[in-house]
């Protein structure tokens, strides 16, 4: 009969240690599903953070376009763009015969993206779309950061932004405040 009241025992220490792992397992996984909320947040605040830097690059710059048209220097600007465009630069107006290189690389790789799928005859695409050709995910933040960007580039005439809210590889000419017309 002992016998039987050690292995019961021993069966029980057993148990003892399967419900403490258990429970470590569950506390291991609750923490983890906290970390990726936070690392989410953390992403979304990064996000912003960088639409809020280019939104005031691209808002200095217009001012600085503005200022420079006031005092007459438009004449003596080169035209040409820039040979090497800098992350977070701004996306100029698009109008025909004006290269792609003239974007950044990100907005290159958009409109990348969406001449492929036009090249596949496949319609307008949304921004979680992209985001996940671009190899970004789909998380929140980065749909967020790509669509921002897929938008400025319709804004400007790059993309066609379509009413179902996705976008398609049209260009159209923008009118430009201020500039001369050749009509």
């Amino acid at each position: 009969m002992a016998e039987g009241c050690a292995v019961a025992s021993v069966l029980g220490m057993l148990e003892e240690r399967e419900a403490a792992a258990r429970v470590r397992v569950e506390g291991l996984r609750e923490e983890a599903a906290r970390l990726a909320e936070v690392l989410e947040a953390a992403e979304i605040e990064l996000d912003r953070r960088v639409i809020a830097r280019e939104e005031l690059v691209e808002a200095l710059a217009a001012s600085a376009a503005e200022s420079t048209a006031v005092t007459g220097a438009e004449g003596e600007r080169e035209t040409a763009p820039s040979a090497v465009p800098m992350p977070g630069s701004t996306v100029p107006p698009w109008r025909d015969g004006l290269p792609v290189t003239v974007l950044a690389p990100d907005y290159q790789r958009i409109l990348g993206v969406l001449d492929e799928q036009r090249s596949a005859g496949k319609g307008p695409v949304k921004a979680k779309e992209i985001a996940v050709a671009l190899g970004l995910g789909a998380t929140p933040a980065k749909v967020e950061g790509v669509r921002s960007k897929a938008r400025r580039l319709a804004d400007r005439g790059w993309l066609l932004l379509e009413v179902s809210g996705a976008f398609s590889a049209g260009r159209r000419p923008v009118a430009v405040p201020d500039a001369c017309s050749s009509v």
